[in-house]
């Protein structure tokens, strides 16, 4: 999540007030900014703003920052699903980075599936695992960031790409009702096959009947 500022301000020389606002910042940094202009003596009043446009009290803010510490946060999602036409079998596998106690994470997971029919299905049901996963961590009402490296996917999940195809609707409404649920904010970012290789490879095993489900501590993503 991240906070902008609105200051009512009143300048040293003169009457008038100033109504001023600044960039969505992080919540630590947006507190910093705002402890610094109190100390000028010369702001009247100061909103905190979220994305959504929910004002919230600085102290609350404050408290939230601190139950962040002991839940997951700063969410980094990887997804990617693959389909054996020949077996009638798809693999789906996701990585999920996240923060805890000062401390980071390291999700892995994968399935195989025998239900599906096409690559792009697989792919949607990788994205649709990765949510699951989420909801399992406890995340909720947090901003996170999901990178994949379908285009169909990720666009039409963005809302770039009309999407036609019945089972796609399918999927990305079940996506759509969870995340909504969720509370998440969600960035979707397309990536290369390359910068993907770790959720690849997930799903790769899981077509091989390669089971993985693990979570390990790791160095700073």
């Amino acid at each position: 999540m991240k906070i902008r500022l609105e200051i009512l301000y009143k300048p040293k020389q003169g009457t008038n007030q100033y109504e001023l606002s600044t960039d969505f910042l992080p919540i630590q940094e947006a507190l910093l900014l705002s402890e610094d202009i109190e100390k000028t003596g010369r702001a009247t009043k100061i909103n905190y703003i979220d994305e959504t446009d929910t004002t919230w009290l600085k102290k609350h803010l404050q408290k939230y920052i601190k139950s962040l510490k002991e839940e997951p946060h700063n969410i980094l999602v990887y997804f990617d699903g693959g389909y054996n036409e020949e077996k009638r079998m798809a693999g789906v596998g996701v990585a999920v980075y996240f923060e805890q106690n000062n401390k980071y994470y390291r999700l892995r997971k994968n399935q195989s599936l025998d239900q599906l029919t096409s690559n792009n299905e697989a792919e949607f049901a990788a994205l649709w695992l990765a949510i699951n996963e989420l909801e399992g961590l406890g995340v909720h009402h947090l901003p996170i960031t999901i990178k994949g490296d379908s285009l169909v996917v990720i666009n039409q999940a963005k809302g770039e790409w009309p999407c036609y195809e019945e089972e796609h609707t399918r999927w990305l409404d079940r996506i759509d009702e969870k995340i909504s649920a969720l509370g998440l904010t969600v960035s979707y970012e397309s990536i290369n096959r390359a910068e993907n290789k770790e959720a690849d490879s997930l799903a790769s095993q899981a077509l091989s009947e390669t089971n993985i489900d693990a979570t390990s501590e790791v160095k700073k993503y």
